[in-house]
């Protein structure tokens, strides 16, 4: 009987192995399959319309995990829909010059995450469709239930309709930071904060329970410039008077299918099977026919778009793409994240010795002539923006740098952003922020009057235990602390006011810890030039002598499938957002408690935007 067990569960266990080795192995056969589906060429058909189904984050940073979300969907899971940034405005200037591309039709609602589908990368994707439809090829929009950067991109269609029970949610910006403070009380959690700058408010939501005059002063101007920015630009496509767009946002703010058309924000009200009827018409398939209208997905045809040259074009199948090859390269490195110390893999983070690991692998490549430094950050940590811009620095010194900043580029985003030869931002780029900060949590009120727990100390020094998290700092440990953050804060205003050729009263006057528009940190000389990424990669070419065609190289490069495959077995998952208004009050709470845990620096110090800005 003992020998009929051992040779049962012996044979069980060969079985399961066996089966898990051979589901592995299918999983593994059927990403390779996935992903060589991916690289056949697809054929566009004549006549046919783009379509850019907006349903999706927008990112600056290539996908990180090529493959595995085709797979994720391949067995009925819900994966995450993002889209390149880089990738679909050059999908756009390609598509506007394809003889085979008769239109677009732009439908969906974005949907935006971490630092996604900001303002200013919408700005880039929203001058594509400008040139596209500068081409002669006519856009149609089709909107449901539409937010400010669903309306703001569609604006610029020829025909935009609405549907008739949909509405355009417009009612302005706002910011509604939450605050701890009272929390904090309550559970016996202290905190005590050493900075410099009369608008460095990162640490508002955890000493106070409402905004600092100066918070709500710099918050407000920001908000008003990015509006101004945003309304402008909508009145402009669809003909309006100045003003009428805020005149009717004041009035209405959710405005229905009806309003809409009559104040001429849409052409049309009509469903979705109407259009889908006229987008037959328009690319030659019968009204009555079970034949969908002659499309592309603008995802698809983003693979037909070479990522390594500078001209958008559409590649021959039968050609291999070579153009400017022998003329050396441009590299495009992302930093989108706030910045850690460390080198870790995780997405979402600026990692500081990862970051300068890679700018002085690219120092070192002659292959490369010129770096494009695209910023998407608020900051972080001192060290680890100081250990990038050491980087930049040194690259700086061999071949031309230039930044481009997204949708965030505010204090350790600007910092590493200040060595660079030539800045680029967008008028809604959020920058500026020079400002330095030490936040110390201790839990001795928990621990002691809550838990009953108590500490005792030995040291062989008076400060050893200066950075215990069970006691409040005394003064001298604070004014230890403070002397560092005014020493890092003399730095940072240093090397702004060196590396932007800037008068240091003017630094010290506009610093403070205060953040900026893109169009007013131009007017201070913070940036160079409003433009986006294609902007400042051509002129980073340009400075390089190759020309306007040249091959472009992009970093951190994608994993391979295998590489992502084997973190998704190690439990690397994403998780659905909470859904609802209870659900998205307890997101943000979350939300706002992690960036605790993102405070890594090992002196202490940050160099971070003075919150996170949730437009709304």
């Amino acid at each position: 009987m003992k020998n009929f067990f051992t040779s049962f569960f012996a044979t069980l266990t060969a079985l399961i192995v066996f089966l898990m080795g051979g589901f592995v192995l299918g999983f593994l056969i059927l990403g390779a399959l996935i992903a060589m589906g991916q690289k056949q060429p697809l054929s566009v058909p004549e006549g046919s319309y783009l379509v850019f189904d907006m349903a999706a984050n927008i990112t600056d940073t290539p996908s990180q995990n090529e493959g595995l979300e085709d797979l994720i969907e391949a067995f009925g899971g819900e994966a995450p829909s993002n889209l390149h940034l880089r990738s679909v405005t050059r999908a756009l200037y390609a598509a506007a010059k394809d003889k085979d591309v008769k239109g677009l039709y732009l439908t969906g609602s974005l949907r935006p995450s971490s630092y996604g589908a900001s303002f200013a990368a919408l700005r880039e994707v929203r001058d594509a469709l400008l040139a596209f439809k500068a081409s002669g090829k006519p856009i149609k929009a089709y909107l449901s239930f539409a937010v400010t950067r669903d309306y703001y991109l569609a604006s610029v269609a020829n025909e935009l309709v609405l549907d008739p029970y949909g509405a355009i949610l417009m009612p302005g910006l706002a910011s509604q930071p939450m605050f701890f403070a009272g929390a904090f009380d309550k559970f016996g959690i202290g905190v005590q904060v050493t900075r410099v700058g009369k608008y460095k408010s990162a640490v508002e939501p955890y000493t106070r329970k409402d905004m600092s005059p100066e918070n709500r002063e710099e918050l407000q101007k920001l908000l008003d410039d990015l509006w101004r920015t945003l309304v402008g630009s909508i009145e402009e496509t669809r003909g309006m008077k100045a003003g009428s767009l805020q005149h009717l946002v004041d009035e209405k703010g959710f405005i229905r299918a009806d309003v809409a058309l009559n104040h001429k924000l849409v052409d049309r009200v009509a469903y979705v099977d109407e259009v889908l009827t006229d987008l037959k018409v328009a690319t030659g398939v019968r009204k009555d026919s079970s034949q969908a209208f002659k499309q592309i997905n603008l995802r698809e045809y983003a693979r037909l778009v070479s990522g390594g040259s500078q001209l958008a074009q559409r590649n021959d199948p039968e050609k291999l793409d070579i153009s400017g090859s022998g003329k050396g390269r441009v590299a495009v490195v992302y930093a989108e994240g706030e910045i850690v110390d460390g080198s870790g893999n995780e997405e979402g983070y600026v990692f500081g010795a990862k970051t300068a690991r890679l700018l002085r692998e690219i120092r070192l490549d002659d292959s490369i002539k010129a770096v494009v430094l695209r910023v998407n950050s608020p900051g972080g940590s001192v060290s680890a923006s100081e250990a990038i811009a050491r980087e930049v620095r040194l690259l700086q010194a061999k071949k031309p740098v230039v930044v481009s900043m997204g949708g965030y580029a505010a204090s350790g985003g600007y910092w590493i952003s200040t060595p660079g030869e030539r800045i680029f931002a967008e008028p809604t780029t959020i920058t500026g922020s020079i400002g330095v900060y030490g936040i110390f949590l201790n839990f001795q009120g928990l621990m002691n009057d809550k838990l009953g727990l108590t500490f005792d100390t030995v040291k062989t020094g008076r400060f050893a235990d200066a950075t215990s998290a069970v006691r409040p700092k005394t003064a001298e440990e604070l004014a230890l602390f403070q002397d560092t953050v005014d020493w890092v804060y003399e730095q940072f205003v240093s090397k702004v006011t060196d590396n932007r050729k800037l008068d240091r009263k003017l630094v010290e006057e506009i610093a403070q810890g205060r953040v900026w528009s893109g169009s007013e940190a131009l007017k201070l000389g913070l940036v160079d030039e409003i433009g986006g990424l294609d902007a400042a990669t051509k002129y980073a070419g340009k400075k390089a002598g190759l020309g306007e065609n040249f091959r472009v190289a992009e970093y951190p490069r994608g994993k391979q499938f295998a590489e992502s495959f084997a973190e998704a077995l190690e439990g690397r998952r994403r998780e659905k957002s909470l859904a609802g208004p209870v659900g998205l009050l307890v997101g943000e709470a979350v939300r706002e408690l992690e960036t605790l845990k993102r405070y890594n620096d090992p002196s202490g110090l940050y160099a971070r935007l003075p919150f996170d800005l949730q437009l709304r």
